[in-house]
């Protein structure tokens, strides 16, 4: 449809096209002419042309009057004359030009004929130029897929009941559905605890011994236990009342005594064991290690044992390390927390890591390359990354050791002393370095003196022992042996200590490293210390603290000297234990609040020495003072040198 409508619309603009064409000549023709030319004969043929387009119906047109005028004239112009009346004017009105001469003559030819008509009024018709529109186009309406309509909000109605029904049938077969799973996990839960009582019965004794005796399970336990014992172990007073007693004045013998604060034993490992070596963690000021030897009772024990002790877990130890052989010696590394160093009867040194379990993870061959005598001193000289292990052993050999190569030493050093009259061997018992050093030091030996040794060639000196300059004072076997740490605004690194089982400490000043002596020079020290009445089997200086220093016994009794206070009698003397002997000494490193004490009786005693630990600015410039008196005293002369030959 819409097709033919557009066809017939081109067809009308082809038409109105020609229409234009044919008036455009005509009036190209009457303006060559200059005057009005009567209508041509094809007048008709537009007038039909028009009349189909604007579709008018057929009847007389102006044309045909106009044209038919000379046969007949038109009747008298009237204005109710029929002829006149019934024409038609054209529906589209345009510009029409009417000349009065021209009216008045058609009116004369026609009152002159002889026609019927009456006599009327007749208009002269000339050409008349219109315009023709062309029609608007019928709009053409397209219509898509979407619903054209206008949006109507309407009020919500109410459910109909249809709706309602099904809403009742919907929550009816919700709720049989909710009974029916619940039903269904009743029926679940009642097959799951019949699967559990049957899995749940009595572990035969196979069984039983697989699942403890797994590693898995023992780990778990050793690491659950300690972490309750360390909090069951924790003595602090949480219901203390600290509105009692605060009035109370400051006790008199405060500072001047010393606390006990626990003693570390435990039967399964230490019993009839001696402690042979205490120290102290440098990291963990909790952790303390022990040393022990053999448990002549206990032929399926380990020879050796090793107890790292923590203060918050008493009744164990918190890692227990064996050997098979005596331990003699103990140190925690100070460059690697977790690596404790020791040295054995039989002369290997082991390495044990808190990380491994209960054996050595390096140990030294039994070979000439290392020790083959009782290694009874180490210590650890150098910096984190340039450090080594020094050890001594009986038959005098001092063996350097790289920590992560124990397979042979690094270096090894003979001390010989040609003077000797049976053997030239020098039996090293105790051996220490001054602070900052790391080349020259000194060892007591099993014959009482002390002698000074360089571990390499320097100047003025060679490598091995100077046997000229010798230290002697003592008359039996030297036990221990500790260098003054020098940590103050004073120097204090020449001074040395050291005890014997002739059951005195004394006090040394170093002679001059770089000017050794050419021939026998004997040095005396610079006080002795003879309160003890029985060996004193060890002696350590304070580590904080300038003038104070502590001493063991083979009583039990253990004594602290403050050497700005009293020269004769020791500051406080306390007993330890059972009397047992006390063999070795060791300060918590970083304050020395604390020091830890190996018994005889294989329990490690842990004292607190409470404010005497803490110096006064003063002490250094006493201590001064207090040297120049026991040098001036007369009692022993400081630095005597004389020329004797052993």
């Amino acid at each position: 449809m819409l097709d033919a409508r557009r066809a017939d619309i081109q067809a009308k603009k082809a038409k109105l096209e020609e229409l234009r064409k044919l008036r455009k000549a005509r009036e190209d023709a009457k303006k060559a002419s200059g005057s009005s030319s009567p209508v041509p004969k094809s007048r008709r043929d537009v007038d039909d042309l028009v009349d189909d387009l604007i579709g008018r119906p057929p009847g007389p047109r102006l044309s045909d009057i106009a044209i038919g005028g000379g046969a007949t004239p038109p009747s008298t112009s009237r204005p109710s004359s029929p002829a006149i009346a019934n024409l038609p004017l054209p529906p589209i009105l345009g510009r029409t030009s009417l000349g009065g001469s021209k009216a008045s003559d058609a009116e004369s030819e026609i009152a002159g004929s002889g026609d019927i008509l009456p006599p009327r009024f007749m208009p002269d018709l000339v050409d008349i130029e219109q315009e023709l529109f062309e029609l608007p186009q019928k709009p053409r309406v397209i219509y898509n897929k979407e619903v054209q309509t206008a949006e109507v909000v309407t009020e919500p109605s109410g459910p109909t009941e249809e709706e309602i029904r099904q809403q009742l049938l919907q929550e009816q077969e919700a709720e049989r559905e909710r009974l029916q799973r619940e039903k269904e996990l009743e029926e679940q839960s009642r097959q799951l605890d019949k699967e559990i009582e049957e899995e749940i019965r009595d572990l035969t004794e196979e069984e039983r011994a697989s699942i403890f005796g797994a590693p898995e399970f023992l780990d778990f336990v050793e690491q659950s236990s300690k972490i309750v014992q360390r909090a069951l172990s924790d003595g602090y007073d949480y219901i203390r009342d600290y509105t009692i007693g605060a009035e109370a004045g400051p006790d008199d013998s405060e500072g001047k005594r010393v606390k006990r604060v626990c003693a570390f034993s435990d039967d399964t490992i230490t019993k009839n064991r001696s402690i042979t070596d205490v120290d102290w963690s440098p990291k963990y000021p909790e952790l303390s290690v022990a040393s022990y030897n053999k448990n002549a009772a206990a032929l399926n024990e380990p020879d050796g044992i090793v107890a790292v002790w923590n203060l918050h877990m008493l009744e164990r130890p918190e890692f227990v390390f064996h050997s098979q052989s005596d331990v003699l010696s103990v140190s925690f590394s100070p460059f690697h927390a977790n690596l404790v160093f020791g040295g054995s009867y039989s002369g290997q040194i082991l390495l044990w890591d808190t990380r491994s379990k209960h054996l050595p993870v390096l140990k030294t061959p039994l070979s000439a390359a290392g020790h083959t005598h009782p290694v009874y001193t180490m210590q650890m000289v150098g910096t984190q990354n340039a450090h080594n292990l020094i050890t001594g052993s009986t038959d005098g050999m001092v063996c350097s050791w790289l920590v992560d190569m124990l397979a042979q030493p690094q270096e090894t050093l003979d001390l010989v002393h040609t003077g000797h009259n049976k053997t030239d061997e020098v039996a090293i018992t105790a051996l220490d370095f001054p602070e900052n050093e790391t080349t020259t030091f000194w060892v007591g030996t099993e014959e009482g003196n002390v002698y000074q040794a360089n571990r390499y060639d320097r100047a003025g000196s060679k490598a091995g022992l100077n046997q000229y300059d010798v230290y002697r004072g003592h008359a039996g076997p030297v036990t221990g042996l500790n260098f003054h740490p020098s940590a103050g605004p004073v120097d204090f690194s020449d001074l040395f200590l050291t005890c014997s089982v002739d059951w005195t400490v004394k006090l040394w000043r170093t002679k001059s490293a770089a000017k050794p002596s050419t021939s026998a020079h004997t040095i005396t020290p610079l006080y002795s210390f003879e309160e003890a009445d029985d060996y004193v089997y060890d002696v350590k200086w304070h580590p904080v603290h300038p003038s104070i220093f502590g001493a063991a016994d083979g009583s039990g009794r253990f004594d602290i000297w403050n050497l700005n206070v009293d020269t004769e009698v020791p500051s406080v003397s306390t007993p330890v234990g059972s009397g047992r002997a006390i063999n070795k000494i060791a300060w918590e490193c970083k304050e020395g609040r604390r020091v830890g004490l190996g018994s005889s009786d294989g329990k490690l005693y842990v004292y607190d020495v409470g404010d005497m630990a803490t110096p006064r600015e003063s002490d250094w410039v006493d201590l001064q003072r207090s040297l120049g008196m026991m040098v001036s005293g007369g009692t022993q002369s400081g630095a005597v040198e004389t020329d004797t030959k052993r």
